[in-house]
């Protein structure tokens, strides 16, 4: 099938200007030699699999939980050996800086004496808390599973857009988009020599063990999940399912004597690392929210006791704040004395004077976002407001300016997707998943490539409408 193409007016990840990119050279002779039929025949098959799969999310709209299969896009997105190189680089070099941050800020905030982050930042963050100062976590790892947010502008240069270092998900689906082009392009992985992705389980179990506190050849690893409800249950039953380990609720678990037990058919059974998707406030209702059903009461203690390692570290919010991450670049300087090898995107903070005015007299070209938002909840797109929207948001911001940051709207790569039987281009970014453990930090190489599927959105967030693709890492020189 013949994809036609104009020049772009974004850095196109399969074109450029005159020519197919040699990254997909092998992917482009396949496509030529299906029709639109073959095509649509394989995009069905995708679909079937992520059916039968029961690959899932949820979308909460009007206080109502509606399971959708996650959308896929069947043409890969393609990395070169040497652009991954530099993404590995990157996150192992801002994931260090970060983890000696969540440290110093929970200790002694050297970095806030020494005047490199305002004091009133990290006071004013509803992330960080208070109850977890002076904790020393095991061999001072905070950020064991981060989700770090990349997008690709019109220059070719990836930027970070944020850190996800709380529950960071869509792990399950990059290991299933993986299995479903196995299944559709079964010749096309092995002559094109991607790497694989599928260590990612054994890897995270591995950590997760070298974890535990008791010195024990088989430590006891649970998965905590907040329930089917949540979201992302379907990845948590995956991740249980391919590690081996139980899936367990809040229900599930007690503490005596200041150590964590599941309760079990034969009786009580010790549990050393609990990798949690519950948020921190609902983790332990004596500590935090009272009202919470999720949590496991007393679970606080025995984690300031040392006596249960929780993955990840409660109180990482502070270091993934929207309004943070503008300090990121500084921290590294600081902690590290390097440059960062990823940049950020300029953020505006709209607590500050001069840069709020400055984004006022500029909305038309700036995505605000709130600080403390996920999932394209809470953002306005400049471009696409009405001016009833722009002056609302204002008066919003000037509320509460701590709450919003800006950033220039930057157009995010774009790839060819299968479009209602035709190619089409739409915007992309990737969340590469990293493992952090004592023996150093681990990244399989792709990560969740997500599409913003509505013509020319730049919104790739589930819940507004996106989708995904298989991510290849490639051996190709270009």
């Amino acid at each position: 099938m013949n994809a036609t193409h104009e020049k772009p007016l974004t850095w196109d990840e399969m074109f450029t200007p005159d020519a197919v990119r040699a990254r997909y050279g092998g992917v482009n002779a396949a496509l030529q030699q299906l029709s639109a039929a073959a095509l649509e025949g394989k995009h069905k098959q995708a679909a079937d699999f992520f059916m039968n799969q029961g690959i899932t999310f949820t979308v909460y709209s009007d206080n109502e939980g509606i399971e959708r299969i996650f959308p896929f896009d069947i043409i890969p997105r393609i990395i070169t050996a040497k652009e991954w190189d530099h993404i590995e680089a990157g996150i192992k070099q801002r994931l260090k800086a970060l983890n000696m941050f969540l440290h110093d800020v929970y200790h002694g905030q050297q970095i806030v004496k020494d005047g490199v982050v305002p004091a009133s930042l990290i006071a004013s963050c509803p992330h960080f808390l208070k109850e977890v100062t002076g904790i020393d976590v095991p061999h001072q790892i905070y950020v064991h599973i981060a989700g770090i947010d990349l997008i690709r502008g019109a220059d070719g240069v990836f930027y970070v857009l944020e850190d996800n270092l709380r529950t960071p998900s869509g792990v399950s689906y990059m290991l299933e988009n993986r299995e479903v082009t196995k299944r559709i392009f079964p010749d096309l992985l092995a002559h094109n020599h991607v790497r694989m992705v599928n260590t990612y389980p054994t890897r995270l179990l591995n950590i997760l063990s070298q974890l535990s506190p008791r010195q024990v050849d088989q430590p006891n690893v649970v998965l905590l999940t907040p329930g089917v409800y949540n979201s992302a249950y379907y990845e948590h039953t995956f991740l249980a399912r391919t590690m081996g380990i139980p899936l367990v609720e809040g229900r599930d678990l007690v503490i005596d004597h200041q150590k964590v037990f599941m309760k079990t058919t034969s009786g009580l059974q010790p549990v050393d690392v609990i990798y949690r998707r519950i948020d921190d406030d609902f983790i332990d209702p004596l500590v935090f929210r009272p009202d919470s059903m999720l949590g496991v009461p007393g679970i606080m203690s025995a984690y300031r006791k040392g006596n249960v390692a929780l993955v990840n570290a409660v109180g990482n919010g502070v270091a993934d704040d929207k309004a943070v991450y503008a300090y990121v670049p500084a921290m590294i300087k600081y902690y590290l004395n390097e440059d960062a090898i990823l940049p950020n995107i300029p953020t505006y903070r709209l607590e500050v004077e001069e840069e709020r005015r400055h984004v006022f007299q500029h909305l038309s070209s700036m995505v605000v976002k709130q600080t403390n938002q996920s999932g394209g909840y809470g953002m306005v797109m400049g471009n696409k407001a009405t001016e009833l929207e722009l002056n609302d948001l204002k008066v919003a911001v000037m509320q509460n300016p701590r709450n919003f940051i800006a950033q220039p709207i930057i157009q995010l790569s774009t790839v060819p997707c299968l479009i209602d039987g035709k190619l089409e281009s739409r915007h992309i970014d990737l969340r590469p998943f990293a493992l952090c453990g004592p023996s150093g930090i681990e990244i399989v190489p792709g990560g969740l490539t997500r599409v913003a599927l509505r013509k020319g959105s730049l919104v790739v967030n589930s819940s507004q409408g996106g989708g995904s693709k298989d991510t290849w890492v490639v051996d190709i020189e270009e």
